[in-house]
């Protein structure tokens, strides 16, 4: 029987797992604190839902397609955002949801990009420029909690399109946005020769320009009443006028968030419409990312107690220090096998009981970072 993972899926135990963990209940709990509620949606919808209006999506695309018995045209989801539109409606607006979970995508993989990871959105249904600060400062809270130090950088879709059409560009505007996106991943020389072969050349010299250049722009003032209220949050972005995301999802403004640690944005969202154009607007954080750069340690106390033909006293003893809130794990064996044990799965103390310990009401301890030893009262 071949065992062997398949391509693009990963196995995740011990510290890994469980930082990983740390992370997602650190995102739960600010989501929560901001009011955003959980949902939890199916991993497989019909085919035709999946690929909704956006067919030619790079990401629609790579989609795992899949029959079940009945021969239906089934897929894995591949995003959250697109189930939004069955759990949001009929509900009373602003509606705020939070969800975690696994996404798929059939694509080619490499050491940062798999076909399964973990996904962990905030969106808020009926929105507004107010609102996307708030998505801002929890993103930004988030951050700080895991020791990510981090840029949010702003953009708008609707100010390049002005832009696109103040500048009479012909071509393909498509593909025009699509090199504009790229501005800050390829040098001058090279963007400035793809602009060229698109006629769009002028380009260059304007989305280079200074923050008060785009003042004379109708959709800058999203941006700016955007800073306003992130000021409010004691937020500072940063504009970053080629900011592109989704080509056909995107309406206004849009974020990347940045870190030195990686070249490729660690989260992304903005605003979109749905269901009869309701104004959206969400983020998006990549866990395995997170993981990745988080320099979070998760600092909570492991203990081990072992055993020495003491099995009533020794569970009881678990149940005392679980009820209040440690962990604890029970030993039955050899004090070097349970030694052992400990090392192996970085516990930090472990508690001897024997019929000594028990006589006395006090057991030994050993502390398994420094090899000092104490007592406590059973």
């Amino acid at each position: 029987m071949n065992t062997e993972i398949v391509k693009g899926f990963r196995d995740f135990t011990g510290e890994e797992a469980e930082k990983r963990q740390n992370i997602r209940e650190i995102l739960a709990g600010t989501f929560k604190k901001y009011g955003f509620e959980v949902a939890e949606t199916p991993i497989i919808e019909n085919e035709e839902f999946v690929k909704g209006e956006n067919k030619n999506d790079e990401a629609v695309s790579d989609i795992y397609k899949l029959k079940d018995k009945g021969e239906r045209n089934l897929a894995l989801r591949y995003e959250f955002t697109f189930q939004l539109k069955r759990i949001a409606l009929n509900k009373k607006l602003p509606f705020k949801r939070f969800q975690i979970g696994e996404v798929f995508r059939d694509e080619p993989t490499n050491t940062r990009r798999f076909r399964q990871f973990t996904q962990c959105d905030i969106d808020i249904i009926g929105s507004s420029i107010a609102d996307q600060a708030e998505i801002l400062a929890v993103a930004k809270e988030v951050f700080d909690k895991i020791g990510v130090k981090n840029e949010i950088c702003v953009g708008n879709r609707k100010l390049i399109n002005e832009i696109l059409e103040k500048e009479n560009i012909k071509g393909d505007k498509i593909q025009v946005i699509r090199e504009i996106d790229k501005m800050d991943k390829i040098s001058s020389e090279e963007m400035k020769s793809n602009l060229k072969k698109l006629g769009a050349e002028k380009l260059l010299n304007i989305f280079n320009k200074e923050e008060d250049y785009f003042k004379k722009y109708e959709a800058y003032k999203e941006v700016e009443e955007l800073k306003k209220f992130c000021r409010y949050y004691g937020i500072k972005i940063t504009f970053q006028p080629n900011i592109v995301r989704g080509l056909s999802y995107y309406t206004g403004n849009v974020f990347e968030i940045k870190s030195k640690e990686l070249k490729e944005a660690i989260t992304a969202g903005g605003t979109y419409l749905i269901n009869n154009n309701i104004q959206c607007v969400g983020i998006s954080f990549g866990l395995d990312r997170l993981s990745m750069i988080s320099k979070y340690e998760d600092k909570k106390e492991k203990t081990l107690i072992l055993s020495l033909n003491e099995d009533k006293k020794a569970v009881e003893l678990a149940q005392k220090l679980r009820d209040k809130g440690q962990i604890v794990s029970l030993f039955y064996g050899k004090p070097s096998k349970a030694l052992d044990y400990a090392n192996a799965y970085s516990i930090n103390k472990v508690i001897f009981l024997g019929s000594e310990e028990v006589k006395k009401g006090k057991a030994k301890v050993k502390d398994m970072g420094s090899g000092k030893e104490s007592s406590i009262t059973i």
